[in-house]
């Protein structure tokens, strides 16, 4: 039996959101086995919680555009992906995140920092089963040339194929573990192009960006900037994937095969799971 866990110290992290250019601070706490992940805007009048697992289904904001935001009405949380791939990437069932600000702190615009901090904080087992959804029959979604299925396997495994303007086609696929997770996706950082990080501007998006929390791709590669894996970019992608499919609020057991997925694809792969949880019977779907 895997059991849950959550960290052992409390996190803090101050930062920018990449795209509003807020300052914001991030803490992390413990929490009891069971109460999976809760997100309190401490900054809010009442301080509201939002519990990742009580969440029937997800919904794609207007102000989410190239990020993740979760919530409803002055509720809001952004760019919540390269965290919760971290938690993800580390094991953590439960944990209660505060921040005084609309959107999570940016770091370098990978998960690295937050991995970390998980890390350095220390994990601790919880005397309650971890929550992990076998794949048995294929769940899929598409939106034009884009796609997004989960098949049956014994592991967590993912493969995605980026083709993307200016950088071209590439190809990743990994079983993905704590030490994999670590070594070869956590540390990918987000990326856009040269006419891409212009129009972000222009939507008043990309406020906290600069060349060092985003790869901007130049015809030669990445402006001011080294990558740090050869097809660093889908690793990204990969990373994203993994944080978004943590809303899904189990732990998946299959293979996620993707092929040019974004943000809105991934949430509605994650509603397909949860509306087919809802329909499983007790003994399992």
């Amino acid at each position: 039996m895997v059991k849950q866990r959550t960290i052992k110290n409390i996190i803090t992290i101050d930062g920018i959101g990449i795209q509003t250019g807020n300052r914001v601070k991030l803490t992390i706490k413990s929490s009891p086995a069971d109460s999976g992940v809760n997100f309190i805007r401490v900054d809010l009048p009442g301080k509201p919680a939002l519990n990742l697992q009580s969440m029937d289904r997800l919904s794609e904001s207007e102000r989410a555009e190239r990020r993740t935001t979760l919530g409803f009405g002055p509720l809001q949380i952004q760019t919540t992906e390269h965290l919760l791939a971290a938690l993800s990437g580390a094991g953590i069932d439960n944990v209660t995140i505060e921040i005084d600000n609309i959107e999570l702190p940016g770091s370098d615009g990978s998960a690295k920092e937050f991995l970390d901090a998980i890390k350095c904080s220390g994990i601790v087992e919880q005397d309650s089963p971890r929550k992990i959804r076998e794949i048995n029959n294929p769940v899929w979604c598409k939106a034009g040339e884009a796609m997004l299925a989960v098949f049956p396997d014994d592991n967590f495994k993912v493969s995605y194929t980026l083709a993307y303007p200016g950088i071209g086609t590439q190809f990743f696929s990994a079983i993905v573990d704590e030490d994999i997770f670590e070594r070869e996706i956590a540390p990918a950082r987000t990326f856009c192009s040269e006419r891409e990080a212009m129009e972000l501007l222009k939507m008043g998006l990309g406020k906290g960006a600069n060349y060092e929390n985003t790869l901007v791709m130049g015809p030669k590669g990445p402006i001011n900037n080294t990558l740090r894996f050869s097809d660093e970019p889908v690793r990204h992608k990969v990373l994203d994937l993994i944080g978004d499919l943590y809303l899904a609020g189990e732990f998946i057991k299959g293979h996620v095969v993707a092929i040019k997925s974004g943000h809105k694809l991934n949430m509605e792969l994650v509603n397909r799971l949860k509306a087919q949880k809802a329909l499983r019977p007790a003994q399992g779907f």
